[in-house]
């Protein structure tokens, strides 16, 4: 299954992205680790694919 944009509805997007939400929580992540609401909200909305998003956040991390 592609999760890319062109290939999922919004619907299809949110409920990737509340699986993620709740294996980081069931791991004891989710108090420490990043909202990824917030983080993948423009994939959610169908503006950026999750590889850009990605790409961005290892690129910030790596220049500070």
């Amino acid at each position: 299954m592609s999760n890319l944009i062109k290939d999922t509805t919004k619907e299809e997007r949110i409920a990737l992205i509340k699986a993620w939400v709740q294996a980081a929580n069931d791991e004891g992540e989710i108090d420490n680790g990043p909202d990824l609401w917030e983080m993948y909200d423009d994939y959610i909305k169908g503006i950026r694919e999750i590889s850009e998003i990605n790409a961005t956040l290892v690129s910030d991390y790596y220049s500070e």
